[in-house]
This record gives C-alpha cells, structure tokens and sequence, in this order.
C-alpha cells in the first residue's frame, strides 16, 4: 500500500480531531465582520478558493482567495490567512512580508518551526495530517473540514460517511477511460480543481476542472466516450443529460462533496498504480517550492 492511499484512508480521524478541535481554532479562519484573504499556491491556493466561499456563504464577512504567486498588496484586509502545509513556500513567503504591517497575519500549517513562523502572529499546527507524500490530500481536507465546523455548517455525519465510503474496495473500472473532468459549484469548484490537479500530480494523466454550469460553454467539445466527468456537490439534472448525450460517462456521488474528494484522491492513485506509477513521488514534483 503506497503512503498516498495510507494517509487518504486516515481522513476519517484527522477530520474528526479538526473538528473537535475547531472551536479553539476558529480566529485563524475569520472573525465574524472581518475582511479577509485567504492565500495559497497549488493545492492550498484551491482551498483557499473554498473558504472564501464558505465564509461569504455563512455570512461572515467579505471573503477573498488569491494565489500567493499571484497575489499583490492593494485591498484592504483586517486578516491575510495563508495556507501553507510546508511553511516553506517561497511566493507565500514573499506574499507576507510584502502585506500591509498592520494587517493580522496568521498560517495553517502542517510543521512548525519554519520559515512562515517569523512572518505571522500565530500559527495553526494541524501535525496529526502532515503527510510524507509529496501529494498533498489529508492536509487539505482536514483544513476544509475545520473550516466547515467553524461556520457553523452541519458536519455531524461528515466522519461516519468518510468511514463508510473508504472503507469500500475502490471499483471503478478505470480501463475505460483516459480524460478526466471534475466540475463544482461554489465551494465545490476548488474541490473539482483539487480533484483534477491529484490525477495529473499522480497519474500524469489528461484531467480538467470547470465551473459546473460553465462546462457547456466550450470544454464539453472534447468529451467523448473515453471521458469521465464527475459532478461534485450540486447536481444540474439538464446538464448530466447533456454530457451523456456526447456518450460520456457522468458520476454523481450521493456523499458530502469532502467525501467525494477522498475518493477523486483514490481514484488518482489507482490510476497512477495502473500505468506503473509511484503517485507518492510524482515527476517534477517536491514538497514543497523554495525558489532561489
């Protein structure tokens, strides 16, 4: 069993510590009536994208998510969140150091003890979901899922699905298919575009990511009858029809949408293992990018 698949199959627990933990944890996501910008690059830059839509959703305050690489001082913000699980990460590094000096500045973070510790006021340490993968995916699922909690979203049966759904063998016939699409609504777009970075990280495979009800507006003109599209959270009856009448196969999941992404990250590691590939290191990749 490859570290990926181990540490995907342990979300359960690192899910139920997070939230048990989050009510301790809640002023490193927000305080009610803040404006706030949530930072990351690659996966976190996709979570990011989730919290801001989850805090506007809960009406917690005006919400913003920014690629750290992006990213450049200009709006107003009373807390800059970065999301970081190396506290290594140059552009986010960079992003810190160049915000407003009085602007609250705190992390998420998986290790203590580096680098981002010096540009911040306070760091939160969730340890129990670092990873020795270089694919990122308890980490951020675990961020998610304390996040959830903290706003006040109904996350009582979140651990137990995660149990239930992980606990099945993995069946989908993967031979089947060679393109990969992943679409989302509101907070489930970052999921989608999560789900479809850990098919190219781990299986170097043709995968795509869209907003859900922009998929008829240019990208479904190349699927076809080897594509699989997977429908995360909300689901838009007439447009299932319409991908399937182009003969691809469309996944519906009945599960919370943090449950699907578990299992969008098992479906990324089979596929790696199918075409031969090690998806704890994947080609080009490090833990973390430090630019010289």
């Amino acid at each position: 069993m490859s570290l990926t698949t181990t540490e995907i199959l342990s979300q359960p627990d690192t899910w139920a510590r997070a939230v048990a933990e989050a009510p301790a944890a809640s002023t490193f996501f927000g305080l009610p009536g803040e404006r706030v910008l949530f930072l990351g690059c690659g996966t976190s830059a996709f979570v990011a994208e989730s919290l801001a839509h989850l805090r506007e959703r809960a009406g917690l305050g005006e919400t913003d998510a920014a690629y750290a690489s992006e990213w450049r001082p200009g709006r107003r913000y009373d807390r800059i969140v970065a999301i970081t699980r190396s506290g290594t990460t140059t552009e986010i590094l960079d992003s810190l150091a160049a915000a407003d000096p009085d602007t609250v500045k705190v992390a998420i973070v998986a290790v203590s003890g580096k680098p981002v510790d010096a540009l911040v006021s306070d760091t939160l340490v969730l340890d129990y979901a670092d990873e020795r993968s270089v694919v990122q995916t308890r980490f951020p699922t675990t961020v998610l899922a304390a996040a959830r909690s903290v706003y006040g979203y109904d996350v009582s049966g979140l651990v137990e699905q995660a149990r239930a759904s992980l606990s099945v063998p993995f069946a989908l016939d993967l031979t089947r298919f060679d393109h990969f699409v992943y679409l989302g609504s509101g907070w489930t777009h970052g999921l989608a575009q999560e789900a479809a970075l850990k098919v190219r990280e781990a299986a170097q495979a043709w995968s795509e990511s869209y907003p859900l009800l922009d998929y008829r507006h240019g990208p479904i003109a190349v699927a076809g009858e080897r594509s699989l599209v997977w429908i995360m959270g909300p689901v838009e009856p007439q447009l299932v029809a319409d991908i399937e009448a182009v003969g691809a196969t469309v996944v519906v999941g009945g599960d919370d949408p943090l449950v699907q992404l578990a299992q969008a990250q098992r479906l990324a590691v089979a596929l790696a293992e199918g075409r031969g590939l090690n998806p704890d290191t994947p080609r080009h990749l490090t833990r973390s990018v430090i630019l010289g």
